[in-house]
């Protein structure tokens, strides 16, 4: 009996722990090529993380190109050392002012990433972009992509119609929606912020699944603690 209460309680903790890891590092990969932003709060800077997790039907790729929507006007591309990178320019007309009251007349309309060595289609590689998002909350942003490989190429630009739903899409374009700027981050909105690396949205998804992790972890603990209370008691 001794022996049985003690595996039940390591049993429940280690299930415990595992939900708890689980939680923490999130579910696998998406299989389409996806965008995430740092933030996507309307009026902010953010960096945008573009994601490629595999090739064209096993070919390797070559060349990512991600079009940049007309509302957001300037776009900084972080450096890959594995790819080479160009900003494509197209005229604004008419000429808009930037957040430092300068004229500009032309805009980034696309960053082309170019491998120096094909990425192999079993394995993934992410491109990060700096941008000012637009002060339109509840806006979406599309940025339609084309994946290029050594045989073949797949066009991730399909938007989902009216009352559609965008997992039916094969090739769906990667987009997120802005969201309204909460009280009190008015003096955030200016400030632009280092550059992340992680794939993960931060508009509260991450937070929440941190919470849950430690909550589970200390669950965890308390059952084993139990349990060694238990053992103790009965020896």
């Amino acid at each position: 009996m001794l022996f049985t209460r003690r595996r039940v309680a390591q049993l429940g903790a280690l299930g415990l722990l595992t939900a708890a890891t689980v939680a923490l590092t999130g579910s696998p990969a998406a299989a389409h090529v996806t965008i995430s932003p740092s933030v996507t709060t309307a009026g902010s800077y953010a960096v945008l993380t573009m994601g490629v997790p595999h090739g064209c039907d096993g070919s390797a790729t070559t060349k990512v190109s991600i079009q940049i929507p007309e509302q957001i006007v300037t776009v900084t591309p972080t450096v890959n050392p594995n790819w080479t990178v160009e900003k494509v320019m197209a005229d604004l007309n008419p000429p808009v002012k930037d957040s430092h009251g300068n004229e500009v007349t032309q805009r980034v309309a696309e960053v082309v990433y170019t491998a120096r060595t094909p990425l192999p289609d079993d394995l993934r590689d992410t491109f990060e972009l700096s941008v000012k998002l637009p002060d339109a909350a509840g806006e979406t942003l599309t940025f339609p992509s084309v994946q290029t490989c050594e045989q073949g190429e797949t066009p991730w630009v399909q938007l989902p119609a009216e009352g559609q739903n965008a997992d039916e899409l094969e090739y769906p374009a990667p987009k997120f929606v802005l969201t309204a700027q909460a009280d009190g981050d008015a003096d955030d909105a200016s400030v632009q912020p280092v550059a992340q690396t992680s794939t993960e949205s931060s508009d509260g998804g991450t937070g929440a699944v941190g919470w849950i992790a430690l909550v589970l972890g200390a669950l965890g603990l308390l059952a084993g603690g139990l349990a060694l209370v238990r053992t103790r008691r009965t020896a």
